[in-house]
């Protein structure tokens, strides 16, 4: 039995085997820090960046990751998990190599990603593979109440980064949004803006902190309507021969 299942069995078991096996997550300093360097290079997020994928112990690995973001990694509608398909490979190293430090507070995740389940790696290797996979259209939608409005924002304020269509950008590690789902996309909209999610771009705090919960509702239901892409692109994370634009 390999260690992504023991690791799952251990953290399905009994509540004495899991407070004796689960590690507690670490605390790094985030935005919320006169220190914090939003998408700091260190050794180990280059050495996945850098890794060679194997997209078939991607899949071995992510195995232990479908009872929380689904089969396909498709996640849940109502935004407590997001989905992780077609999402480009170098956004998922950064994710998780944040919530290994500690930048990004995931207690429940930290468990299945630290550095004694996971290797670098292996970090590659999943994200590779849950790039590979395909987003269908039918991610969750918000209620279309007040689209133009999300549109406006979207299109002033977000196409910089997320690009018109949604694809954001592999290179510079901002995430894609379209195919995602809408509850995701509203909670993690409010989190960046209310500083919840330490590990934010600084650059995306000042731009939404204007915003209120009804527009950012707006902006996260339009951001839900953009088509997903239609075919799977190859892993950007081996072509990283230096820091990707997006580091200082």
């Amino acid at each position: 039995m390999n260690r992504y299942l023991l690791a799952l069995l251990a953290l399905c078991s009994s509540g004495l085997v899991l407070a004796a096996t689960a590690e507690v997550q670490p605390h790094a300093p985030g935005i919320e820090s006169a220190d914090y360097i939003w998408n700091e290079m260190d050794s180990e997020k280059l050495l996945a960046l850098r890794a060679k994928v194997n997209l078939g112990n991607g899949k071995v690995a992510f195995e232990v990751c479908q009872g929380c973001h689904r089969a396909n990694a498709l996640g849940r509608e109502d935004g407590s998990y997001p989905r992780l398909a077609a999402q480009h490979d170098t956004v998922l190293i950064k994710q998780m190599s944040d919530i290994r430090a500690g930048r990004r507070d995931n207690p429940k995740m930290y468990p299945f990603v630290n550095e004694h389940v996971i290797e670098a790696q292996e970090i590659a290797d999943i994200a590779g593979y849950l790039q590979s996979l395909p987003s269908p259209a039918s991610n969750g939608k918000g209620p279309g109440a007040d689209l133009e409005t999300g549109k406006t924002i979207y299109e002033k304020r977000c196409v910089s980064c997320h690009e018109k269509d949604g694809s954001g950008s592999a290179e510079k590690l901002y995430p894609r949004v379209n195919g995602q789902h809408f509850a995701y996309l509203l909670r993690q909209n409010i989190d960046i803006r209310d500083g919840v999610r330490r590990n934010s771009n600084p650059k995306m705090v000042r731009v939404i902190r204007q915003y209120s919960d009804e527009e950012l509702k707006a902006v996260a239901d339009y951001m839900s309507r953009l088509p997903p892409p239609t075919v799977a692109t190859a892993p950007a994370a081996t072509k990283m021969q230096k820091a990707p634009a997006g580091a200082r």
